[in-house]
């Protein structure tokens, strides 16, 4: 999603709670305070029971790693790694078979959405919430933001997961930190939902590559090619993965949200992409990656439009054949393009034929119109015979702090969009 997301900032601080320390917060059927007393957290127990717990020590919790500027490695003080994963072995992990993918031993078209905002939430039980609608939903995959990155340490009940500042690099592994995308991962585990962690931001939402840029110098568009920053880069990639080795809950690991590199050779993110994508198969061999771009860069099916030139550094045909990416991601938002929304099912028709000539699956990743059903509908519908899976921005709930996020895209449970986009859309899935 391009920049235009909106930020609850109310979302990243713990509400007032009666609910008394050790107690219980949260739950199936569970009517009661779902929200915990200062220094507290709820913490997710089973299905049916989460309880307050107290929190440990934010400052004691987080990693502080110093990078090496002269060399593309880093050296690092570390403690373990913030959250502990459920064993899988390698056959049970996401899969792809041909053009199509296969999730939980079931090979077919899924469904799915994007809910960038669900690792910065502080209540575990609207976590919980969240997954337990996507599952009623029969939504399978779910992309979260696995970035959080600042460059100057935010106020007391911030949530945020990495500081880029004096040129060092502090990972926070605390509550307040990778611990609420631990208990996303845990949620998913327990909902049987499957995740696209990314691990970095084009835009500046969420500290993005401009983050970096701001630590380690530089510009964005050098930000590919910069050691320093690649090497704390990889060094964040590796503690995130770490947590979550062998998990049930992981779909794909994913390079970065919508990779540009305006006016680039091509080169810069076909290198970048392949250097990145085999430094995370040496981490976790058996994983899915995929790089998380736009499609842009195609002549497959091309009209010259910009969507399918090069000017932004990618060309998807190219780094679809990277060995280590298994799959190929699409976006689509025609009137950012300064496209009609009929033109996006051309769009799906000429990576669908990309990814069939390169032998793996398409993932319409993101996809979004303010006509909503009337536009939306038949992208899915066209979708369903050219890629292999889709994920419409962004998912809407109803929170113990409001409304999620709301951007002009958003399809909230329960609504008449919500029917046709997603209660229609899995029936037909289910029914062919």
């Amino acid at each position: 999603m391009k920049s235009s997301i909106i930020v609850i900032s109310s979302l990243a601080h713990f509400a007032v709670s009666q609910t008394a320390d050790w107690g219980q917060c949260g739950g199936t059927n569970w009517s009661g305070d779902t929200t915990c007393n200062a220094g507290w957290y709820c913490s997710y127990q089973n299905q049916w029971y989460s309880q307050c717990v107290p929190q440990s020590s934010p400052s004691s919790s987080a990693t502080t790693l110093s990078t090496v500027i002269s060399s593309s490695t880093s050296s690092i003080s570390t403690t373990s790694p913030a959250g502990s994963s459920s064993s899988g072995s390698a056959s049970s992990f996401p899969s792809t078979s041909g053009t199509q993918f296969v999730i939980d031993g079931k090979k077919g078209y899924f469904a799915g959405t994007n809910s960038y905002w669900l690792p910065f939430l502080t209540n575990n039980a609207d976590v919980d919430l969240v997954m337990g609608h996507l599952q009623q939903s029969g939504l399978k995959v779910l992309r979260v933001w696995g970035f959080n990155d600042v460059n100057s340490m935010p106020s007391s009940g911030t949530v945020w997961f990495q500081l880029l500042s004096n040129g060092q690099q502090t990972i926070n592994t605390g509550p307040d930190g990778l611990q609420r995308l631990d208990y996303v991962v845990k949620s998913a585990e327990a909902h049987g939902i499957k995740l696209i962690i990314n691990f970095v931001n084009n835009w500046n939402d969420y500290g993005g590559m401009n983050a970096y840029v701001k630590n380690y110098g530089g510009n964005q568009t050098g930000w590919y090619t910069n050691d320093a920053a690649q090497a704390a880069y990889k060094t964040y990639i590796k503690t995130v993965i770490s947590s979550y080795i062998g998990s049930s809950a992981i779909f794909a690991w994913e390079l970065a949200n919508e990779p540009r590199c305006n006016g680039c050779s091509t080169d810069i993110i076909y290198n970048w992409a392949q250097s990145t994508s085999q430094y995370i198969k040496s981490l976790e061999p058996n994983r899915m990656v995929c790089i998380g771009d736009e499609g842009m860069g195609l002549k497959v099916g091309s009209d010259g439009s910009y969507p399918f030139g090069y000017s932004e550094g990618n060309d998807f045909e190219r780094t679809l054949t990277i060995p280590t990416i298994d799959l190929g991601t699409i976006h689509l938002y025609p009137s950012q393009w300064s496209e009609t929304d009929s033109w996006g099912s051309s769009w799906l028709t000429a990576h669908g034929q990309a990814c069939k000539n390169a032998g793996k699956p398409c993932l319409l990743e993101e996809y979004g119109s303010t006509s909503h059903c009337r536009s939306e509908a038949p992208w899915q519908s066209t979708a369903v015979s050219s890629v292999g899976a889709d994920l419409f921005w962004q998912w809407g709930d109803a929170l113990s702090t409001g409304q999620s996020p709301n951007d002009e895209y958003s399809i909230f449970y329960g609504s008449s969009d919500y029917t046709c986009l997603v209660t229609d859309h899995v029936s037909a899935i289910n029914s062919s």
